[in-house]
């Protein structure tokens, strides 16, 4: 699943529509690219914990790719950046 260059509140009801289709659609470990995040708020840590649920009820393993370095900071602020398992962006040194 590729995350848009804006994941708000107002995009995060769409987005999280879009996580049963995009777990059942797969196998093996759900992984999320979050390497066009650009503008993001609080909203994006909580999709990313319910796509880190669902995976989880669906047997499936669960990782986040091209995390922006703001994005990283923001799990680490709310203490759930292992749950996340962020791997970092090539870029991860601008933001």
């Amino acid at each position: 699943m590729q995350l848009p260059a804006t994941a708000t509140l107002d995009e995060a009801a769409a987005l999280a529509e879009a996580l049963p289709g995009s777990i059942a659609a797969g196998s093996g470990p759900l992984s999320i690219d979050a390497g066009a995040l650009q503008s993001f708020d609080t909203s994006v840590i909580a999709l990313l914990l319910q796509a880190r649920r669902l995976a989880a009820a669906a047997g499936r393993g669960f990782q986040v790719t091209g995390a922006p370095a703001k994005l990283a900071q923001l799990a680490q602020l709310y203490g759930v950046e292992e749950l996340l398992s962020l791997v970092p962006s090539d870029r991860a040194g601008t933001a």
